[in-house]
């Protein structure tokens, strides 16, 4: 079985040494490339096979939101995971909009940095516990002592989570919603969040288990 392939995107370059060292104790993990700025990246792209990018929001050229927004276009299948010394609503919203897979903190990088890239391996999402508090009031708003609110869906949330039981992929979601791509996703790891549930698989069977599902009719 082939490693599991990353790419850094970081442009302190002591930094990036220190996160390439984490990594590769790791026997299933492999570096296959390391750039400095977005455009690099895009560049090696073409040319590297990657399953994960760890991506800095902050980077010379091209900043990783953008860097972001155009892999999960052309690259749909490559996972990214988002290092940033920034804890805002307005960074973790931003980020999250382009369909990244996780959200890691620098602060606590070295820490949590190994199971951020195995919790994305096994097709989780992974959050920093850093912005937990943004996370909540992006999701469901300021605290106003009513905890229901944090397990309730949104009818659109609820729409989005019948078509995935239903087999639909983001793309077919947001063609039928008349959406983009990562307003799907950004409305698929809300439903995750708020039901506190890890991953698709899991999220799919809570579907089925819960009757959002539309009824199979016999022909």
């Amino acid at each position: 079985m082939r490693p599991f392939q990353i790419i850094l995107a970081e442009d302190h370059i002591l930094f990036r040494h220190l996160l390439k060292k984490s990594i590769e104790v790791i026997p299933d993990l492999k570096i296959v490339g390391e750039v400095s700025d977005g455009i690099e990246l895009l560049e090696l792209l073409k040319t590297i096979k990657a399953d994960l990018i760890i991506l800095d929001i902050t980077m010379p050229n091209l900043q990783g939101i953008e860097a972001a927004k155009e892999i999960k276009k052309t690259y749909p299948g490559i996972k990214i995971l988002i290092l940033t010394m920034h804890k805002s609503k307005d960074y973790l919203s931003s980020a999250f909009a382009t369909g990244v897979d996780g959200y890691l903190v620098k602060e606590n990088a070295y820490e949590d940095l190994i199971t951020a890239v195995q919790d994305i391996q096994k097709g989780k999402t992974y959050l920093s516990p850093l912005v937990s508090t943004q996370l909540k009031e992006m999701i469901v708003g300021p605290e106003s002592g009513d905890d229901h609110s944090k397990q309730s869906l949104t009818t659109r949330e609820i729409v989005i989570l019948k078509l995935l039981a239903e087999g639909k992929s983001s793309k077919e979601i947001a063609n039928l919603l008349f959406i983009c791509v990562p307003t799907v996703n950004r409305h698929r790891f809300n439903i995750k969040y708020k039901l506190n549930i890890k991953n698709n698989a899991d999220l799919i069977k809570y579907a089925i288990e819960k009757g959002y599902t539309s009824p199979v009719r016999n022909p």
